[in-house]
């Protein structure tokens, strides 16, 4: 009973995953159909539409950037788009076309990228 308990406590301890609640390689599906044309493939910011975007958009592979925003916000700016969390009108609102899941994924790979 005692090695049950100290496992217990010693999961307990371990940091979770701030992506846990979704998938990476399901977000990188998604984020290829909805993100990758103004953010590019890998997210670097460079996708082919933003040539024309001013701002241009964010590169997500920024580590130190991505580290210090909760899913929450990103769930925000994703769902609702860039005005919605104070940043651009030219990103747009998602949420009418993904599910929660999807958006959830996309998060995921979002911190796989900035890694």
């Amino acid at each position: 009973m005692h090695k049950l308990f100290a496992i217990a406590v010693a999961l307990a301890a371990v940091p979770t995953l701030a992506w846990a609640d979704g998938s990476a390689d399901k977000g990188k599906a998604v984020f290829t159909q909805f993100c990758a044309t103004c953010h590019g493939n890998i997210g670097k910011g460079d996708g082919p539409g933003a040539q024309a975007l001013n701002p241009k958009p964010r590169d997500l592979t920024d580590k130190a950037y991505l580290a210090g925003l909760k899913n929450d916000y990103l769930t925000n700016v994703i769902k609702k788009g860039g005005p919605a969390v104070g940043k651009s009108a030219l990103m747009p609102p998602w949420g009418a076309s993904l599910k929660d899941g999807d958006v959830e994924d996309v998060i995921a790979y979002l911190r796989v990228l900035s890694k």
